[in-house]
């Protein structure tokens, strides 16, 4: 567990926290001066270069190894993308639809993950999307789902809806048990927690690094097991996804042997020269302690909550990071708590709450306290 001088020396390093309240990483994380260096860094790269694609191919390749360090998985399986849309398109676009035809995920996934898998029914695909049950899905809903005739089991590790957890061990059974692929997003979540790919033994798992990663827009990682990528041919490709990047051969397809196959196009350097500082930032600091730091804001929040009569979406027992409220007026609320420089974001009814390693109680408390000002606006227990 961080101490309180430990979180100030944090918070130091986020410039935004001397005017804000900051509960919007499940959105956009917070700005460090860390990040902000390593644009720096790009910019000066550019400048004074005699040849930048040199140099920044191996910046390029440096994060793709930083990335699979923080997961566990070696740098051949992670492929560095765009947004999580390019790291699901071109894995739907290599499986095949034959006697395995099912696609089954909740309701509670990111509109993207439905809306590509829905994209492939012209292919011989059939989506079923499981109901939620009190803001929940109950295991028995996967277990009455998948069977033999399932392909691929897409599960959000967070929803960012409600902030639900997935019981993703649980549902990583079921599937693999029954012959089908996992694909685990962790967008919602990677960042607040050591992960760990091989000992979950997800298939893919895609996160993007402008949430909880702390990075800035325009790029992500998508992770493919190593026993799956040379079996998947997409037909999604690039250059930069061929074996000799530099071959420059139009006439010829030469897929990379690595996750590498899997990526859309020349990489965005700028973001890259941002995500790197910001990832050693969070491993500087130790997953295990932004965890307990979460979990412990997280749990203070919803306590606060409960206490104001306020309804939650989120389960009581969420570690966080995203606890998410109703509210009977939700542009109001977001209005409110904005004009009291309480920085959050909404959805459908809900109005969510996002806490990182750089929040503190005094950042809890001010929530709260607009909150309490504001009970008619938000839905009672």
């Amino acid at each position: 567990m961080l101490t309180s001088t430990q979180v100030e020396d944090i918070r130091a390093n986020f410039p935004i926290l001397d005017r804000k309240t900051y509960l919007y990483s499940c959105s956009q994380g917070a700005l460090s001066t860390a990040v902000e260096a390593g644009f720096a860094a790009y910019l000066t790269s550019w400048r004074t270069s005699a040849a930048p694609w040199d140099e920044w191919v191996g910046v390029y390749e440096r994060l793709r190894e930083s990335f699979a360090r923080f997961i566990n998985a070696e740098p051949d399986e992670v492929a560095i993308i765009n947004s999580a849309s390019g790291g699901i398109n071109p894995i739907a676009s290599a499986i095949q639809f034959d006697s395995r035809d099912a696609v089954v995920m909740s309701e509670y996934e990111f509109p993207t993950m439905g809306q590509i898998w829905l994209a492939q029914e012209p292919r011989g695909a059939r989506v079923e999307f499981l109901k939620g049950v009190n803001n929940t899905i109950p295991i028995e809903s996967y277990a009455r789902a998948i069977d033999e005739r399932t392909h691929i089991v897409p599960i959000t590790q967070i929803s960012f809806l409600n902030g639900f957890r997935s019981d993703v061990p649980a549902i990583l059974k079921l599937a693999h048990d029954n012959g089908a692929l996992v694909f685990l997003d962790g967008y919602q979540d990677c960042g607040t927690r050591p992960i760990d790919v091989k000992a979950l033994g997800v298939d893919f798992f895609v996160t993007g690094t402008l949430k909880y990663l702390l990075g800035p827009p325009g790029l992500g990682f998508l992770y493919v097991r190593r026993e799956l990528i040379e079996t998947l041919r997409p037909t999604m490709t690039s250059w930069f996804a061929q074996r000799d990047i530099f071959a420059f051969d139009t006439q010829h397809l030469d897929l990379a042997p690595t996750a590498r196959r899997f990526e859309n196009g020349a990489p965005p350097i700028p973001s890259i020269y941002g995500a790197g500082p910001a990832l050693s930032l969070l491993t500087s600091i130790g997953m295990e302690n932004v965890a307990a730091q979460v979990e412990r804001l997280a749990q203070t929040f919803l306590d606060g909550a409960r206490a104001l009569g306020i309804a939650t979406k989120t389960p009581s027992t969420s570690v966080g990071p995203l606890v998410v409220l109703r509210a009977k007026h939700p542009a109001a609320a977001l209005e409110r708590l904005t004009e009291r420089g309480v920085v959050v974001s909404t959805r459908m009814d809900g109005v969510r709450f996002a806490f990182h390693v750089y929040n503190d109680l005094a950042d809890v408390h001010a929530a709260l306290n607009v909150l309490e000002e504001m009970r008619h606006l938000m839905m009672p227990v």
